[in-house]
């Protein structure tokens, strides 16, 4: 989700798609965030290792809680999204509940832009952003990738897959696009504040006097999708599980196609603040344990992202 790499990233960074992820999986059963069971309290204010092996490793209010709170922008799918009775389904989700059964605490996703993911998590409001966001250096150190200039504090990144950004067009009516360098003279929509807006500005620079890339960014994907549907623009883009499943599913497969390859690829990574390193870590052993006992592994092949897999979770593996 730019040259810094895939889906989310401009204003507040970029956000990504799984590198060769293969065509999305067909008849998903949507199946949202669980409650996870919270391990009792073993009287030194710790969860049973019985319920929950990794409660231990959670900070301490954290634990008492029993819930991470995590920012995210809930309408990319199949990363998250909301099925037909408003459930929070989707790769992270999944995840998510996978990881929560490790740690005894619930994973909640609460809604948000993307581009004000990493302010809310830095204000406090989440504990955590998990939402197909591109793990980076300028997320990492806090620097706006237009400017160059520092805008705020840097996160840290538990990495947990690998994806990258594609272009999409309406089926049949490619405008000869089968590359960024094709884009100019052309419109395209995308997410605001992600990889695809900052490949667009930086392709933009390149057209020739008169060819003008004309460049629409929208609060979500689904408005660009729409943009694209109606033909209000020629191109659209996002990152690859997200294009693929576009293609796949919006008017039966006859609405839209990929064009060219998928670019910028780098992991996805869930935000935790520079200082919350107890918590970071933990929610990597959580990951490294799903990962080890094939649930991680489970998940991905359901939404169609096993491509995009990672053998070993890394902290702050982006460049």
């Amino acid at each position: 989700m730019t040259a810094s790499s895939t889906r989310r990233t401009t204003a507040a960074y970029s956000r990504l798609t799984a590198a060769g992820a293969i065509a999305v999986a067909g008849a998903l059963l949507l199946t949202g965030c669980g409650d996870q069971t919270k391990g009792k309290d073993n009287g030194s204010g710790s969860a049973s290792t019985i319920n929950a092996p990794l409660a231990d490793k959670l900070p301490k209010e954290i634990r008492d809680k029993g819930e991470i709170k995590v920012g995210s922008d809930i309408a990319y799918a199949p990363v998250e999204f909301k099925d037909s009775s408003g459930n929070v389904v989707g790769l992270d989700p999944d995840l998510a509940a996978a990881m929560g059964k490790q740690l005894g605490v619930k994973l909640t996703f609460e809604n948000g832009t993307f581009d004000a993911l990493l302010t809310g998590l830095r204000s406090g409001r989440y504990d955590t952003a998990m939402s197909a966001m591109t793990d980076n250096k300028n997320r990492q150190e806090g620097v706006d990738p237009d400017t160059g200039k520092k805008v705020g504090e840097g996160v840290d990144f538990v990495d947990y897959l690998t994806a990258g950004v594609s272009i999409y067009t309406r089926k049949g009516d490619t405008k000869g696009i089968t590359s960024w360098a094709d884009l100019c003279g052309k419109k395209i929509a995308v997410e605001r504040g992600t990889v695809s807006e900052d490949l667009a500005k930086q392709e933009a620079k390149k057209c020739p006097s008169g060819k003008k890339l004309a460049i629409e960014a929208f609060d979500d994907d689904q408005q660009s999708q729409t943009r694209l549907r109606s033909g209000g623009v020629d191109a659209a883009s996002s990152d690859f599980p997200v294009a693929a499943y576009a293609v796949k599913t919006s008017g039966g497969g006859k609405d839209f196609q990929i064009v060219g390859d998928q670019v910028e690829a780098a992991p996805y990574g869930i935000a935790v603040a520079k200082n919350d390193t107890q918590l970071r870590d933990a929610l990597q052993a959580a990951m490294n344990a799903i990962i080890k006992n094939g649930e991680y592994q489970k998940i991905l092949e359901k939404w169609g992202a096993q491509d995009g897999a990672v053998k070993e979770s890394a902290i702050n593996g982006g460049k």
